[in-house]
């Protein structure tokens, strides 16, 4: 339980990470996004080894496995790679500009449903119990960070953001966005 503990406070401190990227205050910025990136690594590790299993056909981890690869590559595609990193995690403010084509036609924030999916992955993986716990507490608050995001921090951070709003889903995949993120991930 302790393991769910530390992944939520890791999310509790990502909260501030848009408020330090607004106020242009980097390296705090930069201290917030190390500590949700050890936080939630320790938690993660601790969640997937716990010892108690639930039971589950082992040709299970053969879905799994696959389901974490991609979702945890796509993952990483996202919001490491897609967008600007050094202008994102690493420089004082909020980065360059917005970012609408790739994974973000698809959606506003496709790393929601890549963690979602690696999660489910890992599950199937480890059979951990405690996983299967955290996931659901887990993806909430990743869902609750991202509509504060789309709320309240995005509207301010980008221009044109309102318009990329009304255009690309938040987070459920439509089949218009669909096409535009094949359409833009064909001509990158």
């Amino acid at each position: 339980m302790v393991y769910i503990l530390v992944g939520t406070l890791a999310f509790v401190i990502a909260f501030f990470f848009d408020l330090a990227a607004l106020k242009g205050i980097r390296y705090l910025k930069q201290i917030i996004g190390l500590a949700f990136v050890l936080l939630f690594g320790y938690a993660m590790y601790g969640v997937c080894f716990a010892t108690e299993e639930f039971a589950l056909p082992a040709c299970a981890a053969w879905v799994g496995w696959p389901l974490a690869v991609i979702s945890g590559g796509l993952l990483v595609y996202s919001i490491l790679l897609e967008i600007p990193f050094k202008a994102t995690y690493a420089q004082g403010g909020v980065g360059q500009g917005l970012v609408t084509t790739g994974t973000y036609a698809l959606t506003r924030h496709p790393g929601v449903l890549w963690f979602g999916l690696f999660l489910l992955g890992l599950t199937a993986i480890s059979r951990s119990k405690l996983l299967l716990l955290a996931a659901p507490v887990w993806l909430a608050l990743d869902l609750l960070y991202v509509w504060i995001q789309d709320r309240f921090y995005f509207p301010l951070t980008f221009a044109g953001y309102e318009q990329y709003q009304r255009e690309t889903p938040m987070l459920v995949p439509t089949r218009d966005s669909i096409v535009r993120c094949v359409r833009t991930l064909r001509k990158g």
